[in-house]
């Protein structure tokens, strides 16, 4: 790969700030979309089966293409990786607005994926590339964990009011000023990389492999809410996915440049950081898209009023991770901190489990939004471990694996959490219980579970990870590989 002089610290920063303006746009469609479905349903007369698809057309295709993505960021370059990746969100999001059939908004969604896949596989393996000082990279971490918060609240907030206010088609439009700025300063300011070359090999049969497994994997997970865990739907989906994955991998053992190498997995951190990281988010997406749920259909909040409500909890988290996990990381150590994080998440989704039907915001909710902010010390320790074992020639597929395993935690845990409440929720009212507190009683259970999907995590986090040398701000040595 051709190499060039490490840019100034200015242009670093600038990059830096191009990388999280790119995910910035990504995140806050995440979370902009699930507050207008609503409205979508209504307008474009989708059945509520249909309407899943316009969330799960983009999960399948961004989950599903990460690692590939990655590993082409590798070899093409991650500069033009992302840059084309931007691009084609850009351009979808322009096609979502002007969508007035829902054929056209669900391939419009899938194509928002699709380059949401291609730029996020590569942005954490550039920021390893251009901070590989442990202290500054452990503050562009934090910066990266800040945008993630404040890109999920925003979304939230800005999802309601441009809905009610004009029509759910802004929520895509949205996108068109801050997707061209960040092109043209991405194009400007990030440094240009050949990457390894095509000719380095490609491995067709593994990309096949791994992409169809991904897909239908994800495919299965988003499913289950219409058709069950146990249906024969989702049980032939998950054991075909299964094979292709279980093929994939022994197809890397074997093939000579494999597009995920598996040394990469000897690390502990990395193998152990991964596995966390897909628990972690399972119980914090589950939390996110069912306490939206519990304000509105329980309490009553309207869209706008939800996406307020949740504010503290990002604003918290986007607070601590900016300002406090980098000086954290390297005075402690990131597996302490991920461990601390840990802790407060799980005091956050415990006290979920007392929910009443008819709550007081600043009681029985404000003290859990101010304890998720763990949130912004675990996830940017757990950044740093879990692309621990990025070498300058892989450190694209390290980032696509990292985001793969988020986002098919984010899938996992939404389905699982909310058939565990909604399943919950129908038992208690045929025992006769009103609908609020049946609903209530289901919310309960799924946090309950969430917490215990945390306190799996805390026990890998202290029994897999080991602990780095804590380092300073002044720190200059290479990072630690385990």
């Amino acid at each position: 790969m051709t190499t060039h002089a490490q840019p100034t610290d200015r242009r670093r920063w600038l990059a830096l700030a191009v990388l999280c303006a790119g995910m910035l746009m990504i995140i806050l469609d995440g979370s902009i979309v699930t507050v207008a479905l609503p409205a979508i349903q209504q307008d474009l007369a989708f059945t509520p089966a249909n309407l899943t698809w316009t969330v799960n057309a983009y999960l399948i295709a961004f989950g599903g293409l990460l690692l590939l993505a990655g590993r082409l960021g590798d070899l093409i370059g991650r500069r033009r990786m992302f840059v084309a990746g931007l691009a084609v969100f850009t351009a979808a999001s322009l096609l979502c607005g002007v969508a007035g059939s829902q054929e056209l908004l669900i391939g419009a969604r899938f194509l928002q994926g699709v380059g949401g896949a291609m730029a996020s596989a590569v942005s954490l393996g550039m920021i390893v590339t251009l901070f590989p000082e442990p202290a500054e990279r452990g503050k562009a971490f934090g910066a990266v964990s800040f945008v993630g918060a404040a890109g999920a609240s925003v979304g939230q907030v800005l999802g309601g009011v441009l809905t009610e206010a004009v029509s759910w088609h802004w929520i895509f439009f949205i996108n068109l000023p801050i997707g061209l700025l960040a092109v043209v300063m991405a194009l400007r300011v990030l440094e240009s990389d050949r990457g390894l070359g095509l000719a380095s090999g490609v491995d067709l049969l593994g990309t096949a492999l791994v992409t169809a497994g991904l897909m239908l994997g994800v495919y299965a997970i988003v499913g289950t809410g219409e058709h069950g865990w146990g249906s024969a739907r989702t049980l032939g989906l998950g054991l075909l996915a299964a094979l292709l994955l279980t093929g994939f991998l022994l197809r890397q053992r074997r093939a000579a440049t494999p597009l995920l190498p598996l040394r990469m997995f000897r690390s502990r951190n990395v193998s152990g950081a991964n596995l966390v990281q897909v628990l972690m988010v399972s119980a914090l997406f589950g939390f996110q898209v069912l306490m939206a749920l519990y304000l509105q259909n329980v309490l009553g909040y309207g869209a706008a009023a939800t996406g307020l409500a949740m504010l503290p909890a990002a604003l918290t988290i986007g607070t601590v991770s900016l300002l406090l996990s980098a000086r954290l990381n390297a005075r402690f150590g990131e597996r302490n901190v991920l461990l601390a994080g840990l802790v407060l998440l799980i005091g956050a989704l415990g006290l979920l489990t007392r929910l009443p039907v008819e709550a007081s915001y600043a009681v029985h909710l404000l003290p859990t939004m101010i304890l998720a902010g763990g949130f912004g010390l675990a996830i940017s320790a757990l950044t740093s471990l879990g692309m621990s074992g990025a070498g300058p020639t892989d450190a694209g597929v390290a980032s696509g694996l990292f985001n793969t395993t988020q986002q098919v935690g984010g899938a996992l845990g939404v389905a699982v959490l909310s058939t565990l409440a909604g399943s919950r929720a129908e038992s208690l009212l045929a025992d006769g219980q009103a609908g609020p507190a049946a609903l209530t009683g289901g919310f309960q259970l799924a946090f309950g579970v969430g917490a215990g999907l945390l306190v799996v995590a805390l026990v890998l986090t202290a029994t897999v990870l080991r602990p780095a040398p804590a380092a300073t701000e002044s720190n200059t040595a290479a990072p630690v590989l385990v």
